[in-house]
């Protein structure tokens, strides 16, 4: 079973209900994805000050964001292992994926500004950084964010409320 940690440092009303999006969406990204064995995911909810420190640390970027992908493996979009064994923790068995720190306000604000619901807006993010975790990227405005849209959607789809409206 997939293990996922989730950290709020920011104070919502929303917490079940954001804790359970992300528990799906992560889920339904492993599975979309063919991962063969069970992981660990760390993700912590803040705000725009909290997203700002952590992307200020860890990238030298002194702006806030929606969401920040941190990958521990570096693998191959659509190409995962075919043996899990070497990605897995010793001491849990698991596949330590990464982490990623989602910023709630900013979620909010955009689904506003997309005209759709915060639960699609929380998803989307948790279904893009996850597909980060897993190799995907989008450098280019080509091939490669194209891919990687075209995944997000396809996922999302599968997730009851997170199609696009």
């Amino acid at each position: 079973m997939n293990q996922v940690n989730i950290q709020f440092d920011v104070l919502t009303l929303r917490k079940g209900m954001t804790e359970g999006i992300i528990r799906r969406c992560v889920d339904a990204v492993l599975s979309a994805e063919g991962v063969g064995t069970d992981c660990e995911i760390n993700v912590l909810v803040t705000d725009e000050k909290g997203i700002r420190a952590v992307n200020k640390a860890a990238r030298s970027v002194d702006a806030a964001t929606d969401v920040l992908s941190f990958p521990m493996f570096s693998f191959t979009p659509g190409e995962l292992p075919g043996d899990w064994t070497p990605y897995l923790d010793p001491d849990t068995g698991l596949c330590a994926l990464g982490d990623m720190c989602l910023c709630l306000p900013r979620a909010a604000e955009q689904a506003r500004q997309f005209g759709h619901s915060f639960r699609r807006e929380v998803g989307y993010l948790t279904i893009h950084s996850m597909l980060h975790l897993l190799g995907y990227d989008h450098l280019d405005e080509g091939p490669e964010k194209a891919r990687m849209r075209a995944r997000e959607e396809a996922i999302a789809s599968t997730i009851s409320g997170m199609a696009r409206t």
